[in-house]
C-alpha cells in the first residue's frame, strides 16, 4: 500500500528518498509532458503490488493528427471544462492507461490509479468496471457526478498535496 505525503528535494539537501505516493505522482507528471491537450496536460499510471502497469496521457489515438496540430474543438467553441467530453478528438490519460493494459494483456483490477487529476464521468466509470480499488490525484476536477460513482462504487479517492517550491 503507498505511504502518504511526499518528500521534497531542493537543491543542495542530500538526497531523500520519496514515499512511494510521491515516486509515483513525480513519474504521473512526466507522463502528462506526452500530452498534445492544448487546455491541460494529464498523465495517469496504474500501480499494483509497487509496479508500473501502464501509463497514459491524454492525446489523440494512435496514427491521427493531435490537437497541437490541428487545433482544439472545445476551445474554438468554448465549452467550458468537465462538459461535452464527445466534442474533443483526444482520449484521457486515464482511458489511455486502462487501453494500454488491455491492449497487452495485463490485468488491472484491484490496482491503484494515480492520476494529475481527478477523473472525470466517463473514466470513473471505466475506473469502477476495470475492478481498480483507489485513485490518487493531485488536482481536482469540475465533475461532482464522477466523485458520486466512484464513492458508490467504493472506490477510494486520495487527494495528495503538490510538493512546495524550494
Amino acid at each position: 500500500m503507498p505511504e502518504t505525503g511526499s518528500t521534497v528535494r531542493c537543491k543542495g539537501e542530500k538526497s531523500m528518498r520519496p514515499s512511494w505516493d510521491a515516486y509515483f505522482m513525480e513519474i504521473t507528471h512526466v507522463v502528462a509532458g506526452r500530452s498534445t491537450c492544448l487546455r491541460r496536460k494529464v498523465g495517469a499510471l496504474i500501480i499494483k503490488d509497487k509496479r508500473i502497469l501502464a501509463t497514459g496521457y491524454n492525446g489523440a489515438p494512435s496514427g491521427l493528427a493531435h490537437c497541437q496540430d490541428v487545433g482544439c474543438i472545445r476551445e474554438q467553441q468554448q465549452v467550458p471544462s468537465g462538459e461535452r467530453h464527445e466534442l474533443c478528438r483526444a482520449l484521457h490519460a486515464e482511458q489511455n492507461a486502462i487501453l494500454q493494459a488491455a491492449l497487452y494483456g495485463v490485468s488491472i483490477q484491484h490496482a491503484t490509479l494515480y492520476c494529475t487529476t481527478h477523473p472525470c464521468v466517463m473514466c470513473a466509470k471505466m475506473i469502477i468496471n476495470a475492478g481498480m480499488k483507489e485513485v490518487v490525484i493531485v488536482k481536482t476536477y469540475p465533475d461532482t457526478m464522477a466523485a458520486a460513482l466512484l464513492d458508490e462504487a467504493g472506490v477510494t479517492v486520495r487527494y495528495l498535496e503538490e510538493p512546495s517550491a524550494c
